[in-house]
């Protein structure tokens, strides 16, 4: 991923492995490029195009036998599909509603994958981050949320989305582990048997 090299994936591990160092609780970070390949919303687009090629060539003087209509419809339909995939202008093109929803169930997803509902006492924090979306979600298991201040979350989330969208990425990842690693070494101090349950590396999708 262009956004983060090997140095910061260094330090991302190296910020778990500190934090966990003062804690019972189990930080995982995940980050994907985009929460979904949004295949549909390219098709939907060029097909939109194509549809309104005839009106448009009408209202233009271009009179033009319905074999040549057909051609230029499948042919610009193929060339806006293509041109719509370029990740910018895809990004543009989905509703808000929709990157929210597919970035959301893909952090859920990724909390049950990476097994944070299987430590003991339930001490999992997830903390994903979805980079064409700027979406930053916090998910911490039962034991955890439970115990933390309202409202604490959110503001770890609202510091990362900002250092997200001026393209500081570990930067925000390190800010985010540092603040959650202080609030569980408060609340969940580290035990005499505590054991690391989860990797302490960063996951990219």
């Amino acid at each position: 991923m262009a956004f983060l090299n090997e140095d910061d994936r260094v330090r991302i591990g190296a910020a778990i492995a500190d934090a966990e160092r003062r804690t019972s609780g189990e930080l995982v970070t995940v980050i994907a490029p985009m929460a979904d390949d949004y295949l549909y919303i390219p098709a939907l687009w060029a097909a939109l195009c194509a549809l309104l090629l005839p009106g448009i060539l009408l209202l233009a003087g271009g009179v033009v036998s319905l074999e040549e209509m057909y051609l230029y419809q499948v042919g610009l339909f193929v060339a806006m599909a293509v041109i719509f995939r370029w990740p910018p202008l895809l990004i543009r093109l989905i509703p808000r509603g929709v990157r929210m929803q597919r970035a959301r169930r893909l952090a859920r997803e990724q909390f049950y994958q990476q097994h944070l509902h299987r430590t003991e006492g339930g001490t999992g924090v997830l903390l994903f981050v979805s980079v064409a979306e700027h979406h930053v979600e916090i998910i911490a298991d039962h034991g955890i949320d439970s115990v933390v201040p309202p409202g604490f979350w959110q503001g770890v989330v609202d510091d990362f989305t900002a250092q997200l969208r001026a393209g500081q990425v570990a930067e925000g990842f390190l800010h985010a582990i540092a603040a959650c690693g202080d609030l569980l070494a408060e609340r969940f101090p580290v035990s005499a048997d505590d054991r690391n349950e989860l990797p302490n590396r960063l996951v990219e999708l």
